[in-house]
């Protein structure tokens, strides 16, 4: 833990997933000078009410509850995270607004603090929904790490709320300064588009993809979904999950084929499951015996009945190979446990993943072997039996 010591305090701090050796703090040098800037800005104005965009952990709003401010974002494991920090600090979490960005925000706010995303797309569409409910002479301030922050970040800022400027760069973090002045304009996610029936299997047909920005994949098909699709397993089998659901594509494929089969799409990004409901809803009929869900793997979710160990007969998956801004394969070894765990006896995991990873390492010492169902030159679909 990593405290964090700001003008407005010090705070004691957990990441998420707040699990032992994730080894990564709570709060950046962005977080830090964001709160300094604010601290400064608080002491000439009122800074409520205040809106905040993409808190990772809920560093900014631990520190900036007492102005009872609303966060939005897209992350279930941030919610979390939010409210355990929070707890931890001697704050009431009912004191801040929990939601996601694609939730309409109340307003007006007067402060708007907007932690810079991965995605363009994301941090466009954000802004558009918040747009309407920023108050006149609204203060948006962005905060990033340098090498985040391009000018086409500033471009967004600029098309969406009006004249953009960036601070000098404190610790490798910038921010970044826009005048409300520019109109509203409405946003153009969630988009769709189809996949043709040769790219799936023979008894699925073409299908819509729906997708909200920021959202992996959400206006192509990507090659290693695309090498799944074409290869999903065809056996019908009672409850399936698609672990990490993105745009739901394989759920929808697999549910599409098997109608009776139980299916649920997981994943963390609050976008990704109202993406997956969309691609349901667009080639499901109204008895579907589909859902999605936010959830931290396949035992921490959201609402909805829970996943108990060994319930589970298929998990599909195309694990992310990043963090945000972060590369590396922890998420999908946690992907593979939770699998593992949730599976029957004779259950299955499929998997697809780009070949230098090596995924066939990990589920071999975990399951005790996978077979390969299917190659190309970038990436391969595995298959691990519970046993």
């Amino acid at each position: 833990m990593a405290p964090l010591t700001v003008p407005q305090g010090t705070f004691a701090l957990e990441p998420h997933p707040m699990r032992a050796g994730h080894g990564r703090r709570a709060w950046d040098a962005a977080d830090a000078y964001l709160l300094r800037h604010v601290a400064g800005v608080a002491e000439t104005r009122p800074l409520g009410p205040v809106a905040i965009l993409n808190d990772g952990s809920g560093a900014l709003a631990t520190v900036l509850a007492p102005h009872g401010p609303t966060v939005l974002g897209d992350s279930f494991l941030a919610r979390r995270a939010t409210v355990a920090n929070l707890v931890a600090n001697g704050v009431d979490p009912a004191t801040v607004v929990l939601g996601t960005s694609l939730d309409p925000p109340a307003g007006p706010f007067a402060t708007l603090l907007v932690k810079v995303p991965k995605s363009l797309d994301q941090l466009e569409d954000q802004l558009q929904r918040v747009r309407p409910a920023l108050a006149d002479g609204a203060l948006v301030l962005g905060a990033g790490m340098v090498r985040h922050i391009h000018t086409s970040t500033l471009a967004v800022f600029e098309r969406v709320l009006g004249p953009t400027t960036t601070s000098r760069a404190e610790q490798k973090a910038r921010l970044v300064f826009s005048a409300v002045t520019a109109p509203v304009t409405p946003t153009t996610w969630p988009r769709s588009f189809t996949v043709p029936a040769d790219a799936l299997p023979a008894s699925t047909g073409a299908l819509v993809a729906v997708g909200h920005a920021g959202v992996f994949a959400a206006g192509k098909l990507d090659i290693g979904t695309r090498l799944l699709l074409a290869h999903l397993p065809d056996h019908e089998a009672g409850t399936v999950v698609d672990l990490g659901c993105g745009t739901g594509l394989l759920a929808t494929a697999y549910a599409r084929a098997h109608p009776r089969s139980e299916v649920v799409g997981i994943d963390e990004s609050d976008r990704a499951v109202a993406s997956t409901e969309a691609t349901f809803a667009a080639n499901l009929g109204p008895d579907r015996s589909a859902r999605a869900v936010a959830g931290d793997g396949l035992f921490d979710l959201d609402h909805g009945p829970p996943i108990t160990a060994g319930s589970v007969d298929l998990v599909l998956n195309n694990p992310p190979f990043h963090d945000d801004h972060a590369v590396g394969d922890a998420t999908a070894w946690r992907m593979f446990r939770d699998a593992h765990r949730a599976l029957r006896p004779g259950g299955e995991l499929w998997v697809v993943g780009n070949r230098h990873l090596g995924h066939h390492a990990k589920l071999g010492r975990l399951f005790g072997g996978c077979t390969t169902v299917a190659a190309n030159p970038k990436f391969v679909v595995l298959r691990a039996e519970r046993r």
